[in-house]
């Protein structure tokens, strides 16, 4: 399970410095602020699905639909529960607070870990 949880947040990581370098590169490149930003994300989740899916849950085989469509909707149930953990992180600490994104960064990390370990890629090997 370590071993497991250490190589998600080196995904995280990897698919966070994908994803800045496309949302800064597109913007050098004259991007539009939200254009930038949308392709910064698509990079970055598709390196997180296709890490995640081999190195992190060890699944081989064919990619489905259906599991691109678990792992969508488990990303966007973590960032909603970031979201609403941030805002009121921001109520308790301060709308500027830096600290507030602690909480809801933890918030992200477990939920999304849980749910793509149970939901998105269970049909892998347990560790």
């Amino acid at each position: 399970m370590l071993t497991r949880l250490f190589r998600f947040a080196l995904t995280g990581l990897a698919n966070s410095a994908l994803g800045w370098a496309v949302i800064f590169g597109g913007l050098w490149a004259g991007m539009s602020g939200l254009a930038a930003n949308a392709a910064g994300y698509a990079a970055g989740l598709m390196l997180s699905f296709t890490l995640n899916r081999r190195y992190v849950f060890g699944v081989r085989g064919a990619v489905s639909g259906r599991e691109v469509t678990r792992f969508l909707a488990a990303f966007g149930l973590a960032y909603g529960v970031n979201v609403v953990t941030l805002l009121a992180a921001q109520s308790a600490l301060g709308a500027d607070n830096p600290l507030a994104q602690l909480p809801a960064i933890a918030a992200y990390i477990v939920i999304f870990f849980a749910l793509s370990q149970r939901f998105v890629f269970r049909s892998a090997v347990p560790e």
